[in-house]
């Protein structure tokens, strides 16, 4: 994971010290304390900062030759090493790939001037708690539970509004724009990355729950803390059955519920199969496209820097899609349900207005929506909504 090098490294150039656009600085006494003591002798005035920033938002030059020019620009020697914490939501704990990646960096990281902490969580919910107790300076979520950190970043995922991966690539594309910056700040927190994490498909174990119909009286597993899913599955007449990530798979595999949505990924890794049994299936069309997000508290991560990261996570897309396509090509042709053109619409349709309703109610961020209807109508203009747009 390149990003975390530049996540850390970038930190290091300028400190914790920019000053929002147009403002004086305004740091506490223990953020005045920790700058003094990283980058001793060295004063951080405005016109400093707005040059900092000028470089970090520079697109026209690369990662590195940014970080060499703010380096130059701030000219000071590292004092003592910066230290902070950073929560990686893993289900496979400190054995798990992403705590992993994350881990082999600790040591290089030291060499610039960062006392790196990673600590591993099995539970999501306690990550983004501690998020926002403090006790993290930030936190690898999923978009779905860091939708609470920033609307707006937190509606990449809403039903139906990415129906590949192609769309979703475009779309990070312009969230790893300057001209996103902005919207990447919401209240305390700032999005430090986006990373695709799979389709979400529907799994089933009776492969004849292929239209919305047939999942009538069926049992759905939703996530507890989404009510928003088990009003969609109420409304289909399905029975929505409250689960968080980890009772999910295991509630399948037991038959306690007949349908669960998941990315690819968990057929091997949480052995999906075994609730899919003889009978079942995956329906070969996905839902929503899922995210991870890494957040960050904003007094710990200017947005300045956060934008160096954003374009590193962007950059890492081929490979981090390269994993995803490694463990999706586990999953057997035979369990794959195909769906009939006319059924696609009315799924279509469906999503749609559930996206609608959800705006509605404030749940789904409308310029975010929009965003990506303009990204739909890029690959495909025949689209209906492209020439009379709702969203």
């Amino acid at each position: 994971m390149r990003f975390f090098r530049y996540f850390f490294l970038s930190f290091l150039l300028v400190g914790s010290a920019f000053l929002h656009a147009n403002e004086a600085f305004d740091l506490t006494p223990a953020q005045r304390a920790e700058l003094e003591r990283f980058a001793p002798g060295v004063e951080f005035t405005p016109e400093l900062a707005a040059t900092l920033r000028a470089i970090a938002y520079d697109q026209n030059r690369s990662l590195d030759e940014r970080i060499k020019a703010m380096q130059k620009a701030a000219g000071f020697s590292l004092g003592e090493p910066l230290k902070r914490r950073i929560c990686i939501w893993d289900i496979g704990g400190r054995s798990g790939p992403i705590f992993k990646a994350a881990e082999d960096q600790r040591t290089r990281l030291r060499q610039y001037g960062v006392d790196l902490h990673i600590e591993p969580y099995t539970k999501e919910s306690v990550a983004a708690e501690d998020l926002k107790a403090g006790l993290c300076d930030a936190a690898l979520i999923t978009g779905l539970r860091g939708r609470q950190f920033n609307k707006y970043t937190g509606t990449i995922d809403a039903i139906g509004a990415l129906p590949t991966q192609e769309h979703m690539h475009i779309l990070l594309q312009a969230l790893a724009s300057p001209k996103s910056a902005d919207k990447m700040i919401s209240g305390e927190y700032v999005i430090l990355g986006v990373a695709p994490a799979g389709g979400a498909y529907i799994f089933v174990n009776d492969k004849n729950i292929n239209t919305l119909g047939k999942a009538a009286g069926k049992r759905v597993a939703v996530l507890d803390y989404d009510p928003t899913q088990a009003e969609m599955v109420s409304q289909i007449g399905a029975t929505p059955i409250a689960s968080d990530i980890v009772s999910a798979p295991n509630k399948f595999n037991n038959g306690v519920v007949d349908v669960i949505v998941a990315p690819l990924l968990a057929y091997e890794l949480l052995e999906l199969y075994k609730g899919m049994g003889p009978n079942g299936g995956i329906i070969d069309y996905p839902l929503a496209q899922i995210t991870m997000q890494l957040i960050g508290r904003k007094d710990k991560f200017p947005n300045e820097v956060a934008q160096l990261v954003r374009e590193e996570f962007y950059k890492s897309y081929p490979l981090i899609m390269e994993r995803l396509n490694l463990e999706a090509v586990k999953v057997p042709e035979r369990w794959m349900i195909q769906i009939p053109p006319e059924d696609k619409k009315e799924y279509q349709m469906m999503m749609q207005e559930a996206r609608l309703r959800l705006r509605q109610k404030g749940y789904y961020d409308a310029n975010m929506l929009t965003l990506q209807r303009k990204v739909r109508c890029k690959l495909d203009a025949t689209r209906a909504e492209c020439s009379n747009p709702v969203e």
